[in-house]
């Protein structure tokens, strides 16, 4: 190797790095990244504390990462150049048949899924109504011939048998049966982890046969769609960028039906503002499935026209949001409470507020890693 070329390359990559440097110092920061639907970090504060502990340089890290000029393009040719390798995923997501992407579902830990089976029996066992459980499994599970050949993913039919060998107090019904029967319609989203509401309509189904009702049949309703270019959860986090996108599709109008939600301002205090079953402002944002009911809540109340039906309590995850729309057939009101935010006494709620039925209702992948339903049991 000459000494010219030597010169030559250690020249080019010093111009390389200068051109980076050059532009990180002048791109300004950004807060947000609606690609990856999250936070960036920010420069972090600068103290002898932070120093010692470590802290700021693992926070600088970070910022170096996240603010890096061109990040989306990068991050969108690390993907593509991974899928020319022959590689079946990135960042704990499967490129799939059929332009799906599906999270990879591991094996749960043992001990965290029997806690928050038996938290959901104690919860069943001091209500004072009666309470339904069930597990909607998830794309990996229903969607698993669509996965890559050979792609590890554990059972999540293991954790739903469990569920039904174990809980005493709570009724257990099948969400599973539903949606495999189903499993070669549009019932996940390909970009997301959450169902279409064609598979929240399958759920709902499934619901209504253990409550004894009578659920609408699909043909009664008119499919709306509100959007043709959603990309979801699971398309920020695996940076493939080449999968077209989903549409989000609604079938039963929202008439006479109020939504009221219950959060917490930035001081902790409660705020109770109006919402809508169908929030059509977040169609035009990243988070377009926060369109069902306005996205992220501690506790919210539907209410219907339908003054002389039940009342429902449904202890859930998002999955729920989609699936609501339906139930507005059958319950003059439907409570949501989600554990990550209500920290009351879901048993006094129960009560002060004439509950008849409750319903805990997650999706697998959720449930074996949600730390929050220790509250159940207080």
């Amino acid at each position: 190797m000459s000494k010219r070329y030597c010169i030559f390359i250690t020249a080019l990559f010093s111009a390389f790095l200068a051109v980076f440097l050059v532009a990180g110092a002048v791109c300004p920061d950004q807060e947000f990244s609606p690609l990856e639907n999250r936070a960036l970090q920010q420069m972090p504060e600068l103290s002898a504390a932070s120093v010692l502990s470590g802290q700021f340089m693992s926070d600088f890290e970070t910022y170096t990462t996240d603010q890096f000029p061109g990040r989306d393009a990068w991050v969108d040719l690390k993907a593509r150049t991974e899928r020319l390798m022959g590689k079946q995923e990135n960042n704990g997501v499967y490129f799939c048949k059929d332009d799906t992407l599906i999270t990879r579902f591991d094996t749960p830990d043992a001990a965290q899924v029997a806690a928050n089976l038996k938290y959901v029996d104690q919860f069943a066992a001091k209500a004072g109504v009666p309470v339904l459980f069930s597990l909607i499994p998830g794309a990996a599970e229903v969607w698993a011939d669509r996965l890559p050949d050979g792609a590890p993913n554990a059972s999540q039919k293991v954790v739903i048998d469990q569920a039904g060998s174990t809980l005493t107090s709570a009724r257990v019904y099948d969400t599973w049966s539903a949606m495999t029967a189903h499993k070669n319609e549009d019932i996940y989203y390909r970009t997301d982890h959450h169902w279409t509401s064609l598979g929240a309509y399958y759920g709902y189904t499934a619901l209504m046969d253990a409550m004894g009702m009578q659920a609408v049949p699909l043909s009664d309703y008119t499919k709306t769609t509100r959007s043709d270019s959603f990309y979801g959860t699971v398309y920020s986090s695996s940076g493939v960028r080449w999968v077209r996108p989903d549409s989000i599709e609604t079938y039963v109008p929202d008439d006479g039906i109020t939504v009221t939600s219950h959060t917490y301002d930035a001081k902790g205090n409660p705020v109770e503002e109006a919402r809508s079953l169908y929030d059509t402002s977040f169609l035009s944002v990243k988070d377009k499935y926060s369109m069902f009911l306005g996205g992220n809540q501690s506790l919210c109340v539907v209410r219907t026209p339908h003054t002389d039906a039940p009342k429902l309590l449904i202890v859930r995850d998002s999955y729920t949001d989609s699936l609501v729309p339906f139930l507005t057939a059958h319950f003059s009101e439907i409570h949501l409470v989600d554990p990550r935010y209500y920290k009351l006494s879901v048993s006094q709620y129960i009560a002060e507020n004439g509950i008849d039925q409750a319903l805990v209702l997650y999706s697998v992948p959720n449930f074996v890693s949600d730390k929050n339903l220790v509250w159940l049991s207080r």
